[in-house]
Protein backbone atom coordinates (compact mmCIF):
# COMPACT_ATOMS: atom_id res chain seq x y z
CA UNK A 1 0.00 0.00 0.00
CA UNK A 2 1.39 3.40 -0.98
CA UNK A 3 1.00 5.99 1.76
CA UNK A 4 -0.65 9.30 1.01
CA UNK A 5 1.79 12.09 0.39
CA UNK A 6 1.37 15.63 1.62
CA UNK A 7 3.44 18.61 0.56
CA UNK A 8 5.40 21.29 2.32
CA UNK A 9 5.80 24.46 0.29
CA UNK A 10 8.95 26.21 1.49
CA UNK A 11 9.75 29.82 0.74
CA UNK A 12 9.82 30.60 -2.97
CA UNK A 13 11.04 27.15 -4.04
CA UNK A 14 9.24 26.01 -7.18
CA UNK A 15 9.19 22.36 -6.16
CA UNK A 16 7.23 21.33 -3.06
CA UNK A 17 8.66 18.86 -0.57
CA UNK A 18 6.75 15.57 -0.51
CA UNK A 19 6.37 13.96 2.91
CA UNK A 20 4.07 11.20 4.12
CA UNK A 21 0.69 12.70 5.07
CA UNK A 22 0.73 11.34 8.64
CA UNK A 23 4.35 12.39 9.19
CA UNK A 24 3.71 15.94 7.95
CA UNK A 25 0.70 16.27 10.26
CA UNK A 26 3.01 15.54 13.20
CA UNK A 27 5.83 17.72 11.87
CA UNK A 28 3.39 20.61 11.45
CA UNK A 29 2.74 20.64 15.22
CA UNK A 30 6.46 20.71 16.03
CA UNK A 31 7.37 23.24 13.31
CA UNK A 32 4.53 25.59 14.27
CA UNK A 33 5.56 25.40 17.94
CA UNK A 34 9.20 26.23 17.18
CA UNK A 35 8.37 29.06 14.76
CA UNK A 36 5.79 30.54 17.15
CA UNK A 37 8.67 30.82 19.65
CA UNK A 38 10.73 32.61 16.96
CA UNK A 39 13.22 29.71 16.91
CA UNK A 40 15.15 28.72 13.78
CA UNK A 41 16.20 25.11 13.15
CA UNK A 42 16.86 22.54 10.44
CA UNK A 43 14.57 19.80 9.16
CA UNK A 44 16.10 16.68 7.59
CA UNK A 45 14.36 13.75 5.89
CA UNK A 46 14.99 10.83 3.56
CA UNK A 47 13.56 11.21 0.09
CA UNK A 48 10.35 9.22 -0.44
CA UNK A 49 10.00 6.34 -2.89
CA UNK A 50 9.62 7.57 -6.45
CA UNK A 51 12.11 10.42 -5.98
CA UNK A 52 15.88 10.33 -6.42
CA UNK A 53 17.51 8.62 -3.43
CA UNK A 54 19.23 10.44 -0.64
CA UNK A 55 18.17 12.95 1.95
CA UNK A 56 17.62 16.68 2.25
CA UNK A 57 17.92 19.34 4.92
CA UNK A 58 16.32 22.79 4.97
CA UNK A 59 16.77 25.71 7.34
CA UNK A 60 13.47 26.84 8.84
CA UNK A 61 13.17 30.42 10.01
CA UNK A 62 10.10 32.38 11.14
CA UNK A 63 10.52 34.84 8.23
CA UNK A 64 10.39 32.14 5.52
CA UNK A 65 6.85 31.37 4.32
CA UNK A 66 5.59 27.80 4.75
CA UNK A 67 2.43 26.11 3.56
CA UNK A 68 1.34 22.60 4.48
CA UNK A 69 -0.94 20.85 1.96
CA UNK A 70 -2.77 17.64 2.81
CA UNK A 71 -4.87 15.48 0.47
CA UNK A 72 -7.24 14.48 3.26
CA UNK A 73 -9.67 17.13 4.58
CA UNK A 74 -9.52 15.73 8.13
CA UNK A 75 -6.34 15.65 10.22
CA UNK A 76 -5.26 12.18 11.35
CA UNK A 77 -5.23 11.37 15.06
CA UNK A 78 -1.94 12.58 16.49
CA UNK A 79 0.51 10.42 18.43
CA UNK A 80 1.85 12.39 21.41
CA UNK A 81 4.92 10.14 21.76
CA UNK A 82 5.93 10.81 18.14
CA UNK A 83 5.44 14.57 18.59
CA UNK A 84 7.58 14.39 21.74
CA UNK A 85 10.35 12.51 19.87
CA UNK A 86 10.26 15.05 17.02
CA UNK A 87 10.32 17.95 19.48
CA UNK A 88 13.34 16.47 21.28
CA UNK A 89 15.03 16.18 17.90
CA UNK A 90 14.08 19.78 17.07
CA UNK A 91 15.71 20.99 20.28
CA UNK A 92 19.00 19.21 19.51
CA UNK A 93 21.93 20.78 17.69
CA UNK A 94 21.14 18.63 14.63
CA UNK A 95 17.59 19.94 14.26
CA UNK A 96 14.53 17.85 13.42
CA UNK A 97 15.31 14.49 11.92
CA UNK A 98 12.11 12.95 10.57
CA UNK A 99 12.14 9.64 12.41
CA UNK A 100 9.73 6.74 12.08
CA UNK A 101 6.58 6.95 14.16
CA UNK A 102 7.10 6.14 17.82
CA UNK A 103 4.44 3.61 18.71
CA UNK A 104 2.95 3.39 22.17
CA UNK A 105 3.63 -0.25 23.02
CA UNK A 106 3.00 -1.89 26.37
CA UNK A 107 6.05 -2.45 28.54
CA UNK A 108 7.39 -5.99 28.58
CA UNK A 109 6.82 -7.73 31.91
Amino acid sequence: MVSDMATLHYGTAAEPIHIDNRALAHLKVVIATKLRRQESFTLSWRHPDGEPGGRSTIWLHPSIPLRFTFDEPEAPPLNAKWIEALMQSANSTGGILLVEEVLDTPEAA
